[in-house]
């Protein structure tokens, strides 16, 4: 028998659901394939009949399902106020990470309607269960409500469609749900490494390795030329970066993998010279599964050119599971936050410029057989950057005038930004004064996220900033915009071809 107050509840609980659905920014299309449809209505029947079964109570769990759904909604419409994309499947896990890294998270979400939300939550909970009863009838409704759900899960999947893995688009086209399910099979299709098109598939040539540089390169966290977006900041903010410019083998624009966060989406088509076109599902988190079970990568090919390789993030090793992505991309160790201490701090997090003592460290450190390849990347310039403060009076310091209200998010970028052009400025002097060859690849990751910034200013490109460096070439180089997954590629080709004793002097065009 099925308790047909709890059949409206469901059906008046899909009708909401849909409603919810069209808050989305962007908004889906109510005239999706019918397959996006039976997937919704499959994914709302078989919740609520998994929660009924396990309350016994229908209007408490469709409450429960909704406000899931209502909360899925909202975190999609403030991802894609700060980062231009929508909620994704790869975006589960950072719910987990929300937790456990709370600053990272919750301030872009808002943390008052976080602890609002959550308040809220806890009394219905305890509202909810103690005052409407258990039905006498929810094993066998919610049976027919899962058995329900499956089938029409089962009916939707069945339909071939074909994900463009642009987010937006999809969204518009599927439905929030579709999208997810789609993303959700699409990332356990295992991939041929083939497919990839890695340019560290093959062997690097076999060089004697006392010829071979050391290479460093730094992945510099929100990094780029900000002059770009407001000319009121100083030039004298990047001294050193315009002075290892004017001295590279190669510099100019980057055109990276992502837009605001999601460093893992530049840092893996460095290290990999994968392209985000090649990834499909697995652009969004390459660490979540595709890397874990390792890819070709600079650091593999370096290693086996006899390379000693070592990564260096100032953050908790297991953030984006790089304790076991590193090693699977053939890093031979990771020096993460545990290595530094309160003092090494510039604001929440470790300051850029401890990053390049720690860098230092290992190349001065003596005696060593092998070339070493170092990959650091920084974390200073993490934000949420809405959430520090400047004093006034360092303003003057890096701003012609001190920059309007709405502005006010500068102060602190900038602040972080300058203490990256002195991590560089470190690195510049203690490597020119060096007997050893020594490379240096310097890029941002990705832009700030700046709202308010770029609401009175407007959006930028979405590029960064990048350049490589060499203590004993000189060169004169046009600046050559690059794609970052072909930034790994060119740094090995300079670093061991003019980078090297024999060829000081180099002109590139």
């Amino acid at each position: 028998m099925l308790d047909s107050s709890v059949i409206w509840i469901a059906l008046g609980g899909l009708a909401l659901s849909v409603a919810i659905e069209r808050l989305l920014v962007p908004c889906p299309s109510l005239r999706r394939p019918l397959a996006s449809w039976l997937l919704h209505g499959g994914a709302w029947c078989f919740a609520l009949g998994a929660l009924y079964l396990l309350t016994g109570r229908g209007l408490f769990s469709a409450i429960n399902v909704l406000a899931a759904w209502l909360l899925i909604v909202l975190v999609s419409n403030s991802k894609y106020h700060s980062l231009r994309e929508p909620f994704v499947c790869a975006d589960f896990e950072y719910f987990s990470d929300a937790v456990r890294f709370p600053r990272l998270y919750l301030p872009f979400f808002g943390i008052g309607k976080a602890i609002g939300l959550a308040v809220v939550f806890i009394v219905y909970l305890g509202a909810g269960l103690y005052f409407e009863p258990r039905d006498s009838l929810a094993l066998s409704t919610s049976a027919w409500l899962l058995a329900i759900g499956a089938g029409l899960l089962v009916v939707g999947h069945r339909s071939n469609v074909t994900a463009t893995f642009e987010a937006s688009e999809d969204l518009r086209r599927w439905g929030l749900v579709a999208c997810l399910w789609r993303y959700f099979v699409a990332a356990r299709v295992p991939v041929d490494r083939a497919t990839l098109e890695s340019p560290f598939a093959q062997p690097l040539p076999a060089v004697d390795s006392a010829q071979l540089p050391d290479m460093v390169s730094v992945q510099s966290e929100s990094f780029f030329d900000v002059r770009r977006l407001y000319p009121g900041v100083k030039p004298q903010v990047l001294t050193h970066f315009d002075q290892l410019r004017g001295e590279a083998l190669a510099q100019g624009r980057l055109q990276v993998a992502a837009w605001g966060a999601n460093t893992v989406r530049t840092e893996f088509a460095y290290l990999s010279g994968v392209a985000g076109t090649q990834l499909g599902v697995h652009r969004f988190n390459p660490y979540r599964l595709l890397a874990r079970n390792g890819v070709p990568s600079i650091a593999a090919a370096l290693k086996r050119q006899g390379y000693r390789t070592v990564c260096i993030h100032p953050y908790a090793r297991s953030f984006y599971g790089r304790d076991k992505v590193l090693p699977a991309l053939g890093f031979d160790e990771f020096i993460d936050v545990s290595a530094f201490n309160e003092s090494d701090k510039a604001g929440p997090f470790i300051g850029d410029c401890a990053v390049a003592a720690k860098i230092l460290q290992r190349l001065q450190a003596q005696p060593r057989t092998q070339p070493l390849f170092i990959h650091a990347i920084t974390m200073e310039n993490h934000g949420p950057l809405h959430l520090e403060q400047v004093n006034e009076a360092d303003l003057p310091t890096w701003f012609d005038s001190p920059p309007a209200a709405e502005l006010r998010d500068l102060g602190p970028y900038v602040r972080h930004i300058a203490n990256a052009d002195r991590m560089l400025g470190q690195l510049h002097k203690t490597l020119t004064e060096s007997a050893r060859p020594t490379s240096l690849c310097f890029f941002g990751d990705h832009v700030p996220i700046l709202p308010d910034v770029y609401k009175a200013l407007g959006e930028p490109d979405g590029d960064t900033d990048y350049f490589i460096w060499s203590n004993w070439a000189q060169a004169q180089c046009l600046s050559q915009p690059l794609t970052v997954d072909v930034l790994a590629s060119t740094f090995i080709k300079l670093s061991q071809t003019v980078g090297l004793p024999h060829a000081r002097q180099v002109r590139c065009a």
